[in-house]
């Protein structure tokens, strides 16, 4: 393909997403915004990251978090200066989403390329949280029986999962049923300010055991495990919750667009 066809592809794009863009509604504020943001960045993978660092150990974990969220913030500026055509400031022409944004810098083929995987990346995201929700629900369950029978209590709610991500699943397709469900404003503040829960807790209960033992426990080598095959498999399970915890960069143009 030489240039004079490439640049005609790139008008007809261009065209197509103004028609597109024309009728896009922003009623987004700076308030609802941050609240997204922060609703991608601290989501409940933050609740991994205690268990994360104990494992990688005081130099490797806190390396990892930093090298993650490096790459996430590289990848927001990034997109965001993709947001508007042709100048990242002064452009005229808004890209509604990550998909259209490839699009237009690199044509078709790399549009399905690169949606290929950022779909898959939203389906882990949700079988991922999927099972932490049904292990939540179990234990605050286990707790719930603890806290009313008393910690002698067997309180055994079993090892399987599906009853509680069956559970979850149905309460989904309920969910998804309400008419613009993502355009609530209190959508955004409840799910801020969970965020905030999730972080709360984690610290909480990381200081609740250092006062228990009156001492910072961990080492540089992280937590023993059984054999070196095991240990493998724990640091990368490890990372993975890491990576897990920075899902922002998918959706940054998605909140752009919606905001004034």
């Amino acid at each position: 393909m030489d240039t004079k066809e490439v640049d005609e592809s790139r008008v007809m794009r261009r065209t197509e997403l103004q028609l597109h863009d024309s009728v896009s509604t922003r009623t987004g504020t700076l308030w609802t915004a941050v609240a997204h943001i922060i609703t991608g960045v601290i989501g409940a993978g933050v609740l991994s990251l205690a268990w994360a660092m104990s494992e990688l150990g005081w130099i490797a974990g806190p390396a990892a978090l930093i090298a993650f969220a490096g790459v996430t913030l590289l990848s927001a500026v990034l997109l965001s200066d993709c947001y508007r055509y042709p100048d990242p400031e002064t452009g005229s022409l808004r890209l509604n989403s990550y998909s259209q944004a490839v699009n237009l810098y690199l044509g078709k083929k790399n549009q399905m390329v690169c949606g290929f995987f950022v779909y898959i990346t939203l389906f882990g995201c949700g079988i991922a949280y999927t099972i932490v929700t049904a292990t939540c629900i179990r234990a605050i369950m286990r707790s719930n029986c603890y806290h009313r029978e008393g910690h002698s209590a067997t309180c055994s709610y079993g090892d399987n999962n599906n009853y509680f991500m069956l559970l979850f699943g149905l309460l989904q397709i309920f969910m998804s049923q309400i008419p613009n469900f993502h355009n609530m404003l209190w959508l955004s503040i409840v799910a801020a300010i969970m965020s905030f829960a999730y972080s709360s807790i984690g610290l909480g209960l990381a200081f609740d055991k250092i006062i228990e033992k009156r001492q910072i426990e961990g080492s540089v080598k992280g937590s023993p495990a059984e054999n070196r095959g095991a240990k493998v498999w724990l640091v990368f399970q490890a990372l993975g919750n890491i990576a897990f915890s920075y899902p922002f960069s998918t959706i940054l143009l998605e909140i752009q667009d919606r905001t004034h």
